[in-house]
C-alpha cells in the first residue's frame, strides 16, 4: 500500500500562508532545495485542492522554474498531479487529472494503486478532509524561524496526536520534523 504524505513549510507559530496567500517568509536555499528533490524522487503522484494547484500552476511549467530549478521544474510536470475541485472545469498543466467527486473515496483507491508514495503539499482544506478520514499516513512540516502572529492556519478543529519520527536542522535554520499519526 502506498503512503500519503504531508509535506508542508510552516511558521513557529503554525501557518502556512500569511496574510493574502503570502509565502515570501519560506526559507528556501541550496539544503533545502536538495532536500525537497530527494523526497520528490520517492513520489509519482501529487495532490492538490484548486488553489494550491492554481500557484503551482502559475509557476512551475514556467520558463523561470526553468532556470531557478530545472530538476524540481521537470518532476512537478512529469509527475501524474491530482487536482481535487468541485468548482474547476479544466486545468491546463499535462499530466494533471481533475476529480470533482468525492476526494476520500478517489485517495483511498489512489492508496491501493501500485506505485510510488502520494504527496500533498499546501492544499489545506484537501488535508483537513482527509486527516478527518485518517487517510495521511506521514506528516512532514518544515517549521521555518519566524513568527508571523496570523495568517492561514494548516491544521484546524482537528485534535490528532503524532509520534515524531524524524528530525533535522538545516543551516538556514528551518527544522524538518516527521511524524506519523498516533
Amino acid at each position: 500500500m502506498r503512503k500519503l504524505i504531508l509535506f508542508n513549510m510552516v511558521t513557529a507559530d503554525g501557518f502556512f500562508e500569511g496574510m493574502h496567500g503570502d509565502i515570501s517568509w519560506h526559507k528556501v536555499d541550496e539544503e533545502v532545495n536538495e532536500y525537497i528533490t530527494t523526497q520528490l524522487r520517492t513520489t509519482d503522484t501529487l495532490l492538490f485542492g484548486r488553489k494550491t494547484y492554481q500557484v503551482m500552476e502559475d509557476f512551475w511549467p514556467g520558463e523561470e522554474a526553468f532556470k531557478q530549478d530545472p530538476a524540481v521544474a521537470k518532476m512537478m510536470g512529469d509527475y501524474l498531479k491530482i487536482i481535487f475541485s468541485t468548482t474547476m472545469q479544466k486545468t491546463g498543466w499535462k499530466n494533471t487529472r481533475l476529480v470533482n467527486r468525492n476526494a476520500v473515496e478517489e485517495v483511498e483507491k489512489l492508496k491501493n494503486l501500485p506505485g510510488k508514495d502520494l504527496f500533498i503539499f499546501g492544499s489545506a482544506e484537501l488535508s483537513h478532509l482527509l486527516i478527518q478520514h485518517q487517510l495521511i499516513d506521514e506528516f512532514r512540516l518544515m517549521i521555518n524561524p519566524v513568527i508571523l502572529g496570523n495568517g492561514r492556519p494548516l491544521f484546524k478543529n482537528r485534535h490528532v496526536n503524532l509520534q515524531l519520527i524524524k528530525a533535522r536542522v538545516f543551516g538556514n535554520g528551518n527544522v524538518l520534523l516527521s511524524y506519523m499519526p498516533h
